[in-house]
């Protein structure tokens, strides 16, 4: 079978929004090569990658995303969409910078072959790292704990700069026995990542069936099963047995759209853990949270991206 990639060259800013219109698209994964990121890791960072970056793989500024779509009649047409959906983003204030896409033909077995030269073992936290299921990973520490994921299946490769802060925050705050809620689950690492923190109760939802399928894979890969239940779910909709934690890594939109609904089914004294945050929606995500009730615990930044945990009053 015939892929295309579709590369869309683009700026920090718009990384989230553009990934979510290409997976909405039919993309069979999305690769993220920043510039700024290759240079940071180059340098040496606090954890840092566990392998060597190629800088011939990434853009000469900027951000480039790119993405898997079969080859078939209807593939110009997708593009053609595609296009018009990324531009169309600065209708919402979202920097896109000076957008420019292309697209060219692999083979199934050069697809194949081009993830795994993205995708390798990523200590992202103190406790966390991240291995792709072909890697024979060793772990460095007794306390080391591993999430396996399969790229060909997820969303990603669970090191962006959103999901890390995510799993750093849960790192801090998940306790044994938490019952934790996934919003927007996608690859499930976030839910995986709870549950080998000992929550001893993970609901992982997803609208996209896509999304539910991978993560439901993923959590089997990580024997997590009997933690962790995946549903397809409009974010929380039905949602009432008054969760500790929930973690949501989706747009600042649709953050600030259902936090007032988030915080009227935390327990007293839970965690709301937002992400997906650029930096320019960080004080609106913000006011959304305290004008609903939470008290700010914290705000993380990495690179131009936030993470914002409010608590509930006791």
């Amino acid at each position: 079978m015939k892929w295309s990639e579709i590369c869309i060259e683009t700026v920090n800013d718009a990384v989230e929004p553009i990934s979510n219109i290409l997976h909405e698209a039919g993309a069979s994964g999305v690769v993220i090569e920043d510039r700024a990121e290759l240079d940071k890791k180059r340098e040496g960072g606090l954890f840092g990658e566990l392998y060597e970056l190629n800088p011939n793989d990434y853009p000469e500024e900027g951000v480039a995303v790119k993405a898997y779509l079969p080859v078939n009649s209807f593939l110009q047409e997708t593009v053609d969409d595609i296009t018009q959906s990324v531009k169309n983003l600065a209708m919402y204030q979202i920097d896109i910078g000076n957008v420019k896409v292309s697209v060219s033909e692999v083979h199934e077995e050069d697809w194949a072959t081009a993830w795994k030269q993205y995708y390798n073992p990523v200590k992202i936290s103190e406790k966390f790292t991240i291995v792709p299921t072909w890697e024979d990973y060793k772990p460095f520490s007794s306390d080391e704990l591993i999430i396996e994921l399969d790229p060909g299946m997820a969303f990603g490769t669970g090191t962006h700069p959103t999901t890390v802060m995510c799993l750093q925050a849960l790192e801090r705050f998940v306790k044994p026995d938490h019952h934790v809620v996934d919003v927007g689950t996608g690859s499930g690492v976030l839910a995986i990542g709870a549950a080998l923190l000992g929550a001893s109760r993970v609901t992982a939802l997803d609208l996209d069936e896509v999304a539910v399928s991978a993560a439901r894979q993923n959590v089997a890969l990580n024997h997590a099963e009997d933690i962790v239940t995946v549903s397809k779910n409009n974010l929380i909709d039905g949602i009432d047995d008054q969760p500790d934690v929930v973690v949501s890594n989706i747009l600042a939109e649709v953050i600030i759209s259902f936090t007032g609904d988030v915080v009227s089914i935390l327990r007293p004294g839970g965690l709301f853990i937002a992400s997906g945050i650029i930096g320019q929606k960080k004080d609106d995500v913000r006011k959304a949270m305290t004008d609903a009730g939470l008290f700010i615990e914290e705000t993380v930044v990495m690179e131009d991206w936030v993470c914002i945990v409010g608590k509930k009053a006791e």
